[in-house]
């Protein structure tokens, strides 16, 4: 028998949540960095591991403030999860700018192995730049489920999930709106991993300017990787 939608359980609002779980966000970094330590060393500009170990030491707090639910902020918090997106993003772009005089003047030889590196630089774009728009939408992870809407910031995106109130009932039932639903790092990474293959916005648009900023910076950058990928691959096997 089909329970009705009466009885449904009531879904509490965001500010009496745990918050967001800690170990994604958490994994998904160490990916970042692991990622960096694996590339050649000629798309490094500092010895190997200076920028891991700084990486890692500003996570370190960040994971002694909020060791297993995302519920505490404070501007020292904002500040060092901010600094280590940006410094993963940096570097994995400093490599991509390395990466392209290197396909461009590579020998045969090396080819092969730039294009490991390519894959590596490519996936480590996708990482941050999700972990960029989590940190930055709404006003962040802990503020999206500790605040109550009306003092929630602008959105820097609108998903599905925003307008699908008015859909049929077993869609609307998770909307924002009667839901109080809101993105967690996992549809954060689907949004980067949608703009770096289709080079553009998907079903998730970008509402501020900055957000338009990251996604342009974002598919330009995947669309350069694989263009010089695609060209590298081509004069290999031929």
């Amino acid at each position: 028998m089909t329970r009705s939608r009466a009885s449904a359980p009531t879904h509490h609002p965001r500010h009496e949540r745990r918050g967001e779980a800690r170990l994604p966000a958490v994994a998904a970094t160490l990916a970042a960095i692991g990622l960096y330590l694996a590339l050649p060393q000629q798309l490094l500009v500092t010895p190997r591991y200076v920028l891991p170990a700084l990486e890692v030491l500003l996570l370190l707090p960040l994971i002694a403030i909020n060791p297993r639910r995302l519920t505490r902020q404070t501007r020292t918090f904002r500040v060092l999860s901010l600094s280590l997106v940006f410094l993963i993003a940096a570097s994995n772009l400093v490599a991509l700018g390395l990466l392209v005089d290197q396909l461009v003047h590579a020998r045969a030889e090396d080819g092969r192995s730039l294009l490991i590196a390519a894959l590596q630089v490519w996936l480590t774009n996708v990482i941050v730049f999700g972990l960029g728009y989590w940190e930055l939408d709404r006003g962040g992870p802990v503020s999206r489920t500790q605040l109550p809407r009306s003092e929630l910031p602008l959105a820097d995106f609108r998903f599905s999930q925003d307008e699908n109130d008015d859909a049929v009932g077993e869609v609307a039932d998770g909307a924002s709106k009667s839901s109080d639903w809101v993105p967690t790092l996992v549809d954060y990474l689907y949004v980067s991993v949608t703009n770096s293959t289709a080079f553009s916005p998907t079903d998730t648009m970008p509402l501020s300017s900055r957000a338009k900023l990251m996604m342009a910076v974002q598919s330009v950058a995947a669309l350069l990787t694989s263009l010089l990928v695609i060209a590298r691959a081509v004069s290999i096997l031929h």
